[in-house]
């Protein structure tokens, strides 16, 4: 058994790489859709991580699957993920993104 580590807020290249460090894979939650590569191709740094089941701490038998839904960098659907990640791990081998400036246009 392997423990899921956490991979929401961290670009999909680097979640992934954590993920086979941890011994799970990352899967499309749609099992009807396409791989989760196919998703967020092209490219380091364009698409992060917003959710995924299992949970952080859950459980896993070695190489089964953590779903995992991605957004393209900059296309938050709310105001919760409008900037994404605030940091990344000490020892990613990513960049860290500039901090953005949003502006609410809501009428609240």
């Amino acid at each position: 058994m392997v423990t899921v580590p956490d991979l929401v807020g961290l670009p999909f290249d680097a979640g992934r790489d954590l993920a086979m460090k941890a011994g799970v894979t990352l899967a499309n939650p749609d099992p009807d859709g396409p791989p989760i590569a196919a998703l967020a191709w092209p490219g380091p740094g364009r698409y992060y991580i917003t959710r995924q089941n299992p949970a952080p701490g859950a459980q896993l038998r070695e190489w089964d699957s953590v779903g995992v839904e991605i957004i393209k960098h900059g296309d938050a659907p709310d105001r919760e993920l409008a900037v994404l990640p605030p940091s990344l791990p000490a020892d990613s081998a990513y960049a860290t993104p500039e901090p953005q400036e949003y502006v609410d246009l809501t009428d609240d």
